[in-house]
This record gives structure tokens, sequence and C-alpha cells, in this order.
């Protein structure tokens, strides 16, 4: 709970076992947590034993994808403010204090990967993806008029109640996969709420992820983002 306002941190998890619980933990070690809703999106391993160590709420959803299983926690969550997050270990759950602070003032708060000060050593976050990340953020933030923006693939991010219920009807727009954190930027902004953006800490992963992982692969999904971003800002929604 914070300031009699509800708390859910809404994770994904498709190949976290080894960090899912230590993490989960940590979120409600804060004091600040009242439930973690866990989607499972056809997860691997002993993911399902892992998920019942924790007092997380466990959520199935099939429709395999990055954005599929977030859209299905949001609309799971009973908060008054979500928390989106990772639990492949990048993240720390401390930092909610940072996000809970600011939605004091704002409906949307995103955070970025991007300060170099914020990433820890042995992170995947090399010069070249740290500069791919604030490009695409730039390109976000000029086409759509948005605020200052410098990370696109950053899943730590908090939303109100009030927010949410503005977006959750736009969601049968998206394919679900990895390009759904601009997607989600994008529809935020363009119902009218003004997101900050604010660095958390990055740690290294653990395991291997879906969707990054190599220079490559994050190149292939950053420019798969930029066709997305442009469409939207012909779409009325």
């Amino acid at each position: 709970m914070y300031k009699n306002k509800k708390v859910s941190v809404v994770v994904g998890t498709y190949n976290e076992a080894d960090s899912l619980a230590q993490v989960v933990n940590g979120f409600f070690d804060t004091g600040f947590v009242d439930e973690v809703v866990i989607v499972d999106n056809n997860a691997l391993g002993n993911t399902k034993e892992e998920i019942t160590k924790t007092r997380a709420r466990h959520i199935i959803e099939t429709k395999q994808g990055y954005g599929y299983a977030f859209m299905r926690g949001l609309k799971e969550a009973t908060g008054d403010l979500m928390v989106m997050v990772e639990v492949d270990g990048t993240f720390d759950p401390k930092d909610i204090h940072k996000f809970l602070l600011y939605s004091d003032d704002f409906h949307v708060v995103f955070g970025t990967r991007t300060s170099r000060a914020s990433i820890w050593s042995g992170a995947f976050m090399p010069f070249s993806v740290r500069f791919g990340n604030w490009a695409v953020a730039k390109a976000l933030e000029v086409i759509h008029n948005g605020p200052t923006l410098t990370d696109v693939g950053c899943t730590y991010k908090l939303i109100s109640r009030e927010a949410l219920e503005q977006i959750i009807p736009i969601f049968p727009l998206s394919k679900g996969d990895g390009k759904w954190s601009p997607e989600f930027m994008i529809w935020t902004i363009k119902k009218g709420f003004v997101p900050i953006e604010i660095p958390v800490m990055f740690k290294p992963r653990v395991g291997q992820s879906m969707y990054t992982g190599s220079v490559w692969k994050a190149a292939v999904l950053g420019f798969k983002m930029l066709p997305m971003i442009i469409h939207y800002r012909f779409r009325k929604i």
C-alpha cells in the first residue's frame, strides 16, 4: 500500500525460473506491494514450481508474446497503481520507491536504463544498444510530440488505474510481441497523459532473453519498432 493506494506488480515470465522467486519476494519485502501478478506465458522449465514458492497470483496466458503477457497481467491486476517489471534479475525491486514517489504527480512513469551511472558491470547494455534505445525513443518523442524519452525497451513502468482504464480498450490493436513497450508508451501519450522518465538500476540478466541478449537481436527489434511508431502517428485511437 502506498498512501492508501493498492499497489500491484505485473510480471510476464517465459524463461526466468532461476531468478523469479528472489525478485518477487524482493518486491513484497519493500512493504509497498499488495499483490504480484505473474503471467505464465508458456514458461519453460520449472517456472510453475518457482511461482508456487511465492505469494504471487499465477495467471496463464497461452498467446505467446511479451505484449500479450503484460496486457493480460494488467487486466488481472486489482491495484490503484500498477508496476510492470521483468523478473530476470536485471531490475531492482527497491527502485519501486522511485516510481511510487513520482506517481504522486504523474499517472504514468517510465523507467530508463540509458544512464551509464546506473548500469551495473556485466549488464547487457553496450554503447550500440544504449544508443539504439535512445535513438528509437527520440523518434517516438518527436513523431508523437511526447515528453523527453531515452529508452523504448525498459519494461519497468508504472501506470495508474485511471490511465490504465483509458488504454485497455486499445489492447486489441497490438500484435502482442516484443514491440509492445513503445506501443504502450504511444498509447498513454495519445490518450493525453504526460509521462515522466526516471533512471533505474540495470543489472546482469539471469538466463537467456527471448528478444535480446545480442547486439544483432536488439538491433532487429529496434528496426521493427520504427514502422509501428510511424503507423500510430496517423492512426486515431
